[in-house]
């Protein structure tokens, strides 16, 4: 049996979670973003990105090594992905309940994330988890040269309030 953990990422998970994020953006994104984004998303602007918020993201391992991701930062759920052979065991919902919490903790009783319309897996995961769809917005994707706007649904979920 199989040993999942959660943790703080640290610098030397970046190599990894830049490479299960680009993997799993590009299952969940392709033909469902602007062309632009499509561009805008190279190999290496995941690496990137992963390096800069390591601060904001927590892994899940399985017997040792990284299977997944979550970032979170303020009330938002900003990213949640797991590798490809990993899906489909519950590191996703691991990941999810640790976001979850880190939101409370941080003092929000609500989170939200942001969904393309065409990731139907996704909606359907996160709808069994009690997330609520509040329906189309424009989300602004970041881009170094400034944000790229994606037709997303909003999702909401009332967290409780950290217990201080």
């Amino acid at each position: 049996m199989s040993i999942v953990a959660i943790r703080p990422a640290t610098a030397a998970d970046g190599a990894t979670i830049a490479r299960i994020w680009y993997a799993g953006w590009r299952d969940a994104h392709l033909g469902n973003v602007p062309d632009a984004l499509l561009v805008a998303r190279t190999r290496e602007s995941f690496d990137t990105r992963a390096a800069q918020h390591v601060g904001d993201t927590v892994v899940a391992t399985v017997d040792g090594a990284v299977a997944g991701f979550v970032m979170v930062i303020g009330d938002e759920v900003e990213q949640v992905y797991v590798a490809e052979e990993h899906r489909g065991h519950g590191v996703a919902a691991l990941l999810l309940d640790e976001a979850e919490r880190l939101v409370r903790e941080a003092g929000h009783g609500r989170a939200w994330l942001a969904v393309v319309a065409g990731n139907a897996r996704a909606r359907r995961f996160y709808e069994r988890r009690g997330w609520i769809d509040e329906g189309i917005f424009d989300h602004a994707a970041p881009h170094e040269d400034g944000p790229i706007t994606v037709p997303a649904h909003r999702y909401v979920k009332d967290v409780g309030q950290a217990s201080r």
